[in-house]
């Protein structure tokens, strides 16, 4: 009986030897496995995994018999074959969602370490983990096998705070990903202006530029991104530069530390973060018309439970602030150019004058028609007074 086996087993061996795809019969890849036949790709959507089929193949296996974290009775946990590429691999694609992952029964961590680099100065930074393996199923129906387990580990690292070179890059909105071992966690991020409170009417800015201390709405939202995380800013900003370097720059807040025209209405605490602030303009562009600046805002993700242990505790001792080098190589979600007038609500006949123009140059010609008319009739009726007066005192005179 023992012999039947073992011929049977030795029938099978051949059986798979002999079905070696024609791709793999001059490919450099067909040989037993190895650690390096798997690339792992944590994309900006999706984690993608490629593996050689043909050392499969060597191995008394084939890509029907390959599947995530032994899960055999998920299909989508199996991998889809390409044989037009060369050498041929074994594709694994799942979105980068807690819900899909886990249904593979992939490991999803998050773990807290403390900032350094860029967010040294706020507070600590939470780490996505994502990690399995592809095993192979043995198909022997006996107690013992003549085939070694294959196992491809794959692990992606995925920092929740957002880092990016936007410079190539749309301004009023930007898809964003941090990079480490390859690795990318993705939402997407935007920024708009709004002209009231309830963020419903989009700041429509004239060619003239805003008066100052106009009140400006902001709101950064994230979408694509699942209910577990929200939306935290750690640092806000204006700068006459539409990307994030060392120019002229002004912070709104950052950390404890805020303008005081500038006031937070949410944050960490949703998908959205709103602010709002009065429009100002910069000292440097004191002789131009307009002054024309950007809005940058930090930002990165926080676990929804973690998220209030993240803020900044501003009753205690405040955090050294930022240094103007800190900021090189950020990038951040950029608002629109917003353009600011030189007049002041309310208050444009003194503001204009403070700038050295005439204060006839704010009346039109029918204006000062009208208050000359007025100076000449009211000298007319002056000098009729005064004549009538002295005509009675005359006359009381004569009859005395």
């Amino acid at each position: 009986m023992r012999l039947i086996f073992l011929v049977f087993q030795l029938g099978l061996i051949l059986r798979t030897e002999a079905q070696l795809p024609d791709a793999c019969l001059l490919s450099d890849t067909n040989r037993p496995p190895k650690n390096t036949d798997i690339t792992v790709v944590c994309g900006t959507q999706n984690m993608d995994l490629s593996i050689y089929i043909c050392p499969m193949y060597q191995a008394l296996y084939n890509e029907s018999m390959m599947v995530l974290n032994n899960q055999f009775n998920t299909p989508e946990c199996f991998g889809k074959a390409d044989w037009n590429v060369t050498p041929p691999v074994l594709k694994f694609r799942f979105p980068m969602n807690e819900s899909v992952v886990s249904s593979c029964k992939n490991s999803f961590k998050i773990t807290t370490q403390v900032g350094t680099g860029d967010f040294a100065d706020f507070s600590n930074v939470q780490f996505v983990n994502i990690s399995g393996a592809v095993t192979s199923v043995d198909p022997s129906a006996g107690m013992i096998t003549y085939r070694q387990q294959i196992k491809y580990m794959f692990s992606c690292f995925y920092p929740m705070q957002y880092l990016l070179n936007n410079t190539q890059v749309a301004i009023s909105g930007v898809s964003l990903a941090i990079r480490d071992n390859n690795g990318s966690f993705i939402t997407t991020l935007s920024m708009q202006l709004y002209e009231d409170s309830l963020y419903t009417k989009i700041l429509t800015i004239p060619q003239t530029g805003l008066n100052l201390k106009t009140k400006i709405y902001v709101a950064v939202k994230a979408t694509n991104l699942t209910e577990r995380f929200n939306v935290l800013l750690d640092r806000c900003y204006a700068s006459t530069n539409p990307y994030p370097m060392l120019t002229t720059y002004y912070d709104l807040f950052v950390g404890c530390q805020r303008d005081p025209q500038t006031k937070v209405e949410l944050n960490g605490a949703s998908q959205k973060a709103y602010f709002s602030f009065e429009a100002f303009r910069f000292v440097e562009h004191k002789n131009q018309t307009v002054s024309t600046f950007y809005l940058h805002c930090v930002t990165r993700l926080c676990e929804v439970a973690s998220c209030s242990a993240l803020m900044p505790n501003c009753g205690a001792k405040k955090r050294r602030k930022r240094e103007a080098a800190d900021a090189i190589g950020n990038g951040t979600v950029t608002s629109p150019a917003i353009v600011v007038g030189k007049l002041s609500s309310g208050d444009a006949q003194t503001f204009s004058a403070s700038l050295g123009m005439p204060p006839e140059a704010n009346y039109s010609s029918p204006v000062v028609a009208v208050i000359v008319c007025i100076v000449i009739l009211t000298i007319l009726l002056v000098a009729m007074g005064v004549y009538f007066a002295l005509f009675i005192k005359r006359k009381k005179t004569i009859m005395q």
